[in-house]
């Protein structure tokens, strides 16, 4: 059966999900009484919390006698790395661009790893049917975002459907029928290229996507470059420097039908296929038969910019809440973890039983946080730091830059720009949007974010929407002023009292409920002053045996201040650690003995400590 690989690309939430939902649907995958779920590729609990694509994901339909492969892939930045690996297993694309929003940061770098590999992009102009739409304006940003990334003269000359993902349409004019995706369906078989393969090579495939399954261990997908797989075959992996990891048989071989991954006995170059029965082969690896001399090139990806320490959780709670909490069994986790993803590296930390975590952003390593402690993990995390590197002509420290796109409300302009000129970012535009609303596009150092981002949503009351992407390193632009408010820290053990807490929220914001543990050390709020205080959340009213004259004043409580994970990792300072366990986020000091943490100040500041050598 002829066949064409596709992946479908775009900012996040323009609508690529929901768009493949319609794509199956209309191809006949699935019953016409079925019940389906939203976003049937969101198959991951996380995906389907925070409404975004984590993982690539693989499908498969067919539409008069041509099976397309089609590949969601993710939208978000820190997930970069699943779209380089998936983009050099197809032949086209569908860059999917939203009418209102327009071209944004994870538009031009999606389309410029396609450009670079010389996919020629089918261009869909999606939500055409929001109030704001601006089909037409949107289209012309395109245009010159293809220009502005270098692509050729057959690039340029894409082809354009407007669509709406959610009603199930898409049209070659905004005046079309809007009755379903056939033109879609269409375009894609006329115009993206069948596989350029050697079928009469020796079997060879890219392994690109990393899966565990209870019943068949591990999954490896790729495309078949050369050759045909057979069931039971016996294959060789190379890694890409020739070196041989293992010898093996292709024990299962699944092809895509739809949802479903179904078992066939024999794949043909050009097909993406998932195979069982390797146990140490890992991403980009070349699975081959015997005879093929050499590994396949494959694709470098963008390195880590941003590293946090994964530590055993060594607190006075540890153990309580989570099954598992040795450094060896988070050592395990985070190896496996790196099989599957190569955007993240693990080091040896220098600390005791603690790991250095690199990745692409703050989001990818708080959804591998999330992911561990839904499996039963317990650990700490360490504030994140950007990954600096020497420049290699000039010797000069250098450090990661992100271009930052905001759209915000006219009237919150004023204090997006103050705040972020604090943080050494560098205007670069500033241009109305439409709608009473001001895009500005900055150029700041990935550190200057960590932990903006709930800064920014209160600044704009929750209507402001920022994008990030890497743009490049540039030389360290400078001290950025921290946190201003010091902690609340407890200093005994036991559990909190509504009498404590309600003498202590004057002292300022509070983060746990009356009956919740505590231990000396452990931060129990925020001070609203500059330096940490240390108080008795546990503190209890004495009793008298004299009859008071009236009921004692009802104690009412302000609802404490509940921070995520993602919020807890950008709120700590150097000398503080989140404690991750299945059941609670708890912030505390880095060292728990008060007098230990004077000491350490004193050290960091470069001041003698009493007992030690000067």
């Amino acid at each position: 059966m002829p066949m064409r690989n596709l992946a479908i690309i775009a900012h996040v939430d323009h609508g690529k999900t929901t768009l493949v939902d319609q794509l199956l649907k209309q191809a006949g995958t699935f019953r016409e009484n079925q019940q389906v779920a939203e976003r049937a590729m969101d198959r991951n609990d996380l995906e389907r919390e925070r409404g975004i694509t984590i993982l690539a994901k693989c499908t498969a339909v067919e539409w008069k006698g041509v099976k397309l492969n089609i590949v969601d892939t993710p939208g978000h930045a820190d997930f970069g790395g699943e779209v380089e690996r998936i983009l050099s297993m197809v032949d086209g694309c569908v860059l999917l661009v939203d009418a209102a929003e327009g071209v944004l940061p994870q538009t031009k770098f999606v389309l410029g790893k396609a450009l670079a590999r010389g996919i020629r992009p089918i261009v869909l102009v999606n939500k055409v049917d929001r109030q704001d739409a601006r089909p037409h304006e949107v289209h012309d940003e395109i245009f010159d975002l293809f220009a502005n990334l270098g692509a050729n003269d057959e690039q340029l000359d894409f082809p354009m459907l407007f669509a709406s993902g959610r009603q199930g349409w898409a049209d070659e004019s905004m005046d079309g029928p809007r009755q379903n995706l056939d033109a879609m369906f269409d375009l894609i078989v006329r115009h993206v290229p069948p596989p350029a393969v050697q079928e009469d090579a020796p079997f060879a495939m890219n392994a690109a996507i990393l899966e565990y399954d209870n019943f068949l261990g591990r999954i490896l997908t790729g495309r078949i470059e050369q050759g045909v797989a057979r069931v039971n075959m016996p294959v060789k992996v190379l890694r890409a420097d020739g070196t041989q990891v293992e010898t093996g048989r292709l024990t299962k071989l699944l092809t895509f039908r739809g949802l479903e991954r179904v078992p066939v006995d024999e794949a043909r170059a050009g097909d993406i296929i998932a195979i069982a029965g390797l146990s140490d082969t890992t991403i980009p690896d070349t699975i081959c038969a015997p005879e093929q001399p050499a590994p396949l090139p494959s694709v470098p990806v963008d390195p880590p910019t941003l590293a946090m320490t994964f530590r055993v959780n060594d607190g006075p709670l540890g153990g309580r809440e989570g099954k598992k909490v040795t450094s060896r069994q988070i050592r395990d986790r985070l190896e496996r973890e790196t099989e599957g993803n190569v955007a993240i590296r693990v080091t040896v930390s220098s600390e005791t039983d603690a790991f250095e975590v690199a990745g692409r952003g703050e989001l990818q390593l708080g959804v591998l946080i999330e992911t561990m402690r839904r499996e039963g993990f317990e650990l700490t995390i360490g504030r994140p730091r950007v990954l600096m590197r020497e420049n290699p002509e000039t010797g000069e420290k250098e450090e990661p830059f992100e271009e930052v796109l905001v759209d915000v409300d006219d009237a919150y302009t004023g204090v997006v720009v103050e705040k972020l000129s604090l943080r050494k970012a560098q205007m670069q535009d500033m241009r109305p949007s439409g709608g009473g609303k001001t895009r500005l596009t900055f150029l700041m150092p990935s550190r200057g974010l960590i932990g903006y981002h709930s800064e920014f949503l209160t600044d704009t009351r929750g209507t402001g929407i920022m994008n990030r992407l890497f743009h490049g390193y540039a030389p360290w632009a400078g001290t950025i002023e921290g946190r201003r408010n010091g902690s609340l820290i407890s200093n005994v053990d036991g559990e909190t009292t509504q009498y404590a807490l309600f003498a202590l929220q004057e002292r300022g914001t509070l983060f746990v409920d009356p009956g919740a543990k505590v231990y000396v050390g452990l931060i129990i709020g925020e001070n609203s002053r500059g330096d940490d205080l240390e108080v008795n959340p546990v503190k209890e009213k004495k009793l008298t045996n004299i009859r008071a004259a009236g009921k004692d004043d009802a104690l009412l409580l302000t609802p404490p201040r509940r921070l995520t994970l993602e919020q807890a990792i950008a709120y700590i300072e150097d000398d503080e650690l989140v404690e991750v366990t299945p059941s609670v986020v708890r912030l505390r000091k880095r060292h728990l003995d008060p007098h230990e943490r004077k000491r350490a100040s004193r050290r960091a500041e470069g001041l003698p400590v009493k007992g030690e050598a000067a």
